[in-house]
């Protein structure tokens, strides 16, 4: 098979808080400054009362301040070859998006050499290659044109694209009218139909809906069975698994796995779950939000009440989730997520307050701390081993978000009443159902 992208010892350097020799926010106060004829002092961002080296000038006698660097990438070594569907995974941060960037030509390596075969389409954020003031008619032909290809190679894919997209009753409005699920659906709609080479996605389809998601996966089958590559970033591991059939692990910027897919998300899932040791919560290296309330502490508990490691299937449960209000205020609407998953990341099963509750959750502005409790009075899944994600917001902002928060390891019970059990090999839930045989 014939590699169509050769990626040799390529890394990507950042230099942090500096522009030239000045910080960022030297600029903007010297744009203040100008504006008003005079410095501002309250309008010194990023100063304090003593200044440090980071946050001022140089002046001609002083010693220049020392630049902070860091890797996005450090020395990746990859071939893909052609045809092949690589899913590219890693933690926030790891440098997974920074090597889509290189290999579509929107930033440099550092050093280090790419060959690359064929046209690349790359759909890297929301509105990649868009005109804001062009319409969407005439973005296709833009995209088109950029990707090399005729007005009349364009005209005969156009109502495929446009289609696929759902957007033709906006087609002739300017795309700085439409929503960002409206770009991504454009966006990837071009991306996909014009035949490149090589496709490249990062996690923009997050941001459309179920339906148009399933579409993706499938117009990437598509793409992928006619011999073009793809190339995958996305934090869902259902969809990598679905598509991908090779996979890279990046972990702060190197590339730490490199194989068959299901491999490499068992990889990248063990290095998340290496986290789920206790039910201490405050020490948890993956909270996500502003923390203005944030999850402590969690005991999960037996039907009696008993605080225990196990529970077991078709008995009632309990799980205690202590939360600490870090900026008390009041908070209305606050809602709460408990989601269990496989050892894959697939959903199990939801639970959440804002569809069983009649009212809505508020905190008052004096509140400090509390308790969410959830009961599951008939727990309808096959023993095995199962973790959870938590999540709490309200209509605005987010306040922590845990990944892999705890472990949930459920036993064999009687859920039938007939002794028996069934495990997970046939289904991921457990229905109660009566059976009558008549004969004739």
């Amino acid at each position: 098979m014939m590699s169509v992208i050769d990626i040799n010892d390529i890394s990507k350097k950042y230099r942090l808080g500096y522009v030239g020799v000045k910080t960022l926010a030297d600029d903007i106060n010297r744009l203040f400054a100008g504006l008003r004829g005079r410095e501002d002092p309250t309008l010194k961002i990023g100063r304090t009362n003593k200044p440090t080296p980071n946050s001022q000038l140089p002046t001609p006698n002083s010693q220049l301040p020392t630049p902070n660097f860091i890797w996005a990438l450090k020395d990746i070594n990859l071939k893909v070859e052609q045809g092949e569907v690589l899913g590219i995974i890693g933690k926030n941060g790891a440098g997974k998006s920074t090597l889509l960037k290189i290999l579509s030509k929107v930033t440099v390596p550092t050093s280090g050499t790419i060959k690359i075969k064929g046209r690349i389409a790359s759909l890297l954020e929301v509105g990649t290659g868009f005109h804001a003031e062009l319409t969407g008619r005439e973005n296709i032909f833009l995209n088109g044109a950029i990707l090399g290809m005729t007005k009349a190679e364009i005209h005969s894919k156009f109502d495929e694209i446009v289609d696929f997209s759902g957007v033709e009753k906006y087609i002739d409005t300017p795309v700085k009218r439409y929503s960002s699920g409206m770009y991504v659906r454009l966006a990837f709609a071009v991306a996909a139909h014009l035949e490149p080479e090589i496709l490249i996605v990062d996690e923009v389809l997050a941001v459309g809906d179920a339906e148009f998601q399933k579409k993706c996966i499938g117009k990437m089958k598509d793409v992928s069975s006619k011999g073009r590559t793809v190339l995958f970033v996305s934090h869902n591991m259902t969809s990598i698994m679905e598509l991908c059939t090779k996979g890279m692990l990046l972990q702060n910027g190197r590339n730490v796995f490199y194989g068959d897919i299901m491999q490499t998300v068992s990889a990248y899932l063990g290095s998340v779950k290496s986290n789920v040791q206790h039910t201490d919560l405050v020490s948890h290296p993956g909270h996500n939000g502003n923390l203005n309330i944030q999850f402590v502490k969690y005991d999960l508990l037996d039907e009696n009440s008993n605080v225990v490691d196990n529970i077991f299937t078709g008995r009632p449960f309990r799980i205690n989730l202590d939360l600490r209000v870090n900026k008390p205020a009041y908070y209305k609407n606050v809602h709460f997520s408990f989601n269990v998953v496989d050892e894959f990341d697939r959903p199990i099963f939801h639970l959440e307050n804002t569809c069983t509750c009649k009212d809505d959750f508020s905190i008052a502005e004096k509140q400090h701390e509390f308790t969410a409790c959830i009961q599951v009075d008939d727990l309808p899944v096959p023993h095995g081993k199962y973790y959870f994600h938590l999540f709490c917001s309200d209509l605005y902002e987010v306040f922590d978000e845990i990944k892999f928060a705890g472990e949930l390891i459920i036993e064999d019970g009687n859920f039938f009443g007939t002794g028996r059990t069934l495990d997970s090999r046939y289904g991921m839930v457990l229905i109660r159902n009566k059976w009558e045989f008549i004969c004739s």
